[in-house]
């Protein structure tokens, strides 16, 4: 008898647990996308791309399909997913594992600035610097769209769209970023503040150790909390472990 595993993606993780999965006899794994990146690169398992309706939408996705173990490895700010999943979870009874990869901390020398959204993030750029490095992800613009008196530049994996700040600078890319490509960035755009969400892990961490070594203050955006009742693991063999599936 075959066990399939739904893994919600987008992330580095959701690609590690996915190829963790694939090819383990009697395990069938679907991997479902957002759809806002156009070339997420190729992934083990089955490919499923768009939303699904809400909690109910996914709730009837599972049943239908047959799903044995839900994976959240979605980013640590997709909020509404990681609510829908639990609520889905819940009125199936499937089980769910949700992935979270651990949060960065700050080291000696850093000089950062906690806030609890975007909102704050924004309400306190105009004390700390004139240049921003906004690096919280294209669909958070509108957010910092009234700072008019302030340059940005934005980096994302695609082009954003408005609303957005009026004088913005876009620079297209995907991580990983050393840090020499950091620091190069931050020297050349004459960046005075860096604002970033607690996204962890390694691929984009080299832009705080930059902003250390050049004594920038950097606005952190803390993670929302988890559902209610919802705990995590940090990284694909934990989930496995909740799976009960050795690791290899």
């Amino acid at each position: 008898m075959s066990v399939h595993v739904l893994v919600l993606g987008g992330t580095t993780e959701a690609r590690e647990v996915a190829a963790a999965l694939a090819g383990r006899p009697g395990v069938r794994v679907t991997i479902s996308l957002a759809g806002r990146v156009s070339r997420p690169g190729p992934l083990d398992g089955e490919v499923r791309v768009g939303g699904f309706g809400g909690a109910d939408g996914l709730a009837a996705w599972l049943r239908e399909h047959r799903v044995d173990a839900l994976v959240d490895a979605t980013h640590p700010f997709a909020e509404s997913i990681t609510r829908n999943a639990a609520r889905a979870a819940t009125a199936t009874g499937v089980p769910l594992v949700v992935l979270r990869r651990p949060g960065w901390r700050p080291e000696p020398g850093d000089r950062w600035h906690p806030v609890a959204s975007m909102a704050a993030a924004a309400r306190l750029l105009p004390e700390l610097g004139r240049r921003v490095f906004l690096t919280t992800g294209r669909l958070d613009l509108a957010a910092f769209a009234h700072l008019a008196e302030l340059h940005f530049v934005v980096r994302s994996v695609e082009p954003p769209e408005p609303p957005m700040p009026p004088d913005v600078q876009v620079v297209l890319a995907r991580g990983p970023f050393t840090l020499s490509d950091e620091t190069e960035l931050l020297r050349a755009h004459r960046v005075d503040v860096l604002v970033t969400k607690d996204s962890g892990g390694a691929a984009t961490a080299a832009k705080l150790t930059a902003a250390r070594q050049l004594g920038l203050p950097v606005v952190v955006v803390r993670r929302p909390p988890l559902p209610q009742g919802v705990t995590a693991v940090p990284d694909a063999r934990a989930v496995l472990e909740r799976l009960h599936l050795p690791a290899r």
